[in-house]
């Protein structure tokens, strides 16, 4: 049987498979009960808080808390953003340059640019003012500035929100440089997938490589799911003339068409995205940037829709399979940097519901 029928065949069967799934699942794809389940989702996450304000976990979850905002409108979430806000003094964390203390910041622009108040924004002016100005110390493993792939979510949109909002390029220049030295350190251009950092590349001199247990290379779901929701909030930014646009954007390209191929039939995706089978069911943080970003580039006609659309439609079905009773997101993996098997139905972070509001804010915009 020759390839281009293999593929045929291959897209009937997705095909089928997405309108059955979709046939029994109507509801979730009306607006209503998309907005209720990402408030409900919402409001137990904000009742069940965790971690410091300024960390990068919250970064990813106020990310969703504004995509909220903006879907459903409510006063009650811009005040549990504000409130976060003051709680940190619109500050980043303490580290001048690691990424994860800058993520919150995307909030505090995004809300910059809702009311005005330049307090939001000013602390983080003058970190990078200090950022620019201090050199990187590199080591053995961090041998540049954003040496983990997670990194690619937490830094850029943060950088090219700022700069973008001030009309002031050397903010886009600056991550320019450094999301190139990530791509040319961890992007692995056989399987178009990122290393999570030099300890899972192979033949990488001094590092013993390592290897899932059916011998493939380690591709960590949430840490690539993070890599294609800052190629979203970035490419998003970037004016549509930006020299350095279409490299983002062949890099989501490339991505996009490799996660459509290992999705699982549930519509989600494991832990380890090359041995699903030695994982337990669909992981909910990488499954839900997944979701965001292929209906993100479907909406902003960078993606096929006809080739895209029925994987989308899997994933938001397999995300509401995995609400639990009390509406929060449930089999999330914890915090650590690779595949991990120690979570289960009721695991929660609050990245897994960030993750799952901006899903949710994109295929509400689908036209379905």
């Amino acid at each position: 049987m020759n390839k281009l029928l293999l593929t045929l065949l291959a897209v009937l069967v997705l095909g089928g498979t997405t309108l059955a799934q979709k046939a029994g699942n109507e509801k979730i794809f009306k607006d209503s009960y998309i907005k209720k389940t990402m408030k409900n989702a919402l409001d137990w996450q904000l009742k069940n808080p965790k971690h410091k304000l300024y960390d990068w976990t919250n970064g990813a979850f106020y990310a969703g808390v504004f995509a909220a905002y903006e879907t459903i409108g409510s006063k009650k979430i811009w005040k549990a953003m504000y409130e976060m806000g003051e709680a940190n003094q619109w500050k980043p964390g303490p580290r001048l340059h690691h990424a994860d203390d800058h993520a919150i910041c995307q909030t505090y622009i995004d809300m910059y640019r809702v009311s005005g108040e330049k307090k939001m924004i000013e602390p983080f002016i003058d970190t990078m003012d200090e950022f620019m100005a201090t050199p990187y110390k590199t080591g053995r493993i961090n041998k540049i500035t954003w040496w983990w792939c997670d990194a690619l979510f937490m830094g850029p949109a943060a950088f090219v929100k700022l700069g973008i909002t001030l009309d002031d390029d050397k903010y886009l220049k600056l991550n320019d440089k450094l999301w190139e030295e990530t791509y040319d350190l961890l992007y692995d251009k056989e399987y178009n997938l990122y290393a999570r950092d030099i300890n899972y590349k192979w033949n990488e001199p001094g590092i013993e490589t390592k290897k899932e247990a059916n011998g493939k290379k380690i591709f960590w779901s949430r840490g690539n799911g993070w890599v294609m929701g800052g190629l979203v909030r970035t490419i998003s930014e970037l004016p549509q003339d930006y020299p350095t646009r279409d490299f983002y954007i062949e890099n989501f390209k490339e991505m996009a068409k490799k996660i459509v191929e290992i999705q699982q039939a549930d519509g989600l995706w494991r832990a380890s995205l090359l041995d699903p089978e030695s994982y337990p069911g669909g992981e909910a943080s990488g499954s839900g940037f997944y979701c965001y970003a292929l209906a993100w580039g479907i909406n902003n006609g960078i993606l096929d829709k006809a080739t895209y659309l029925p994987a989308v439609e899997k994933a938001w079905v397999g995300l509401n399979g995995l609400i639990q009773s009390d509406g929060h997101v449930g089999w999330c993996q914890p915090i650590g940097a690779d595949p991990k098997k120690n979570f289960e139905a009721d695991s929660w972070e609050v990245y897994g519901t960030g993750a799952f509001l901006l899903a949710g804010s994109e295929v509400i915009k689908l036209d379905k």
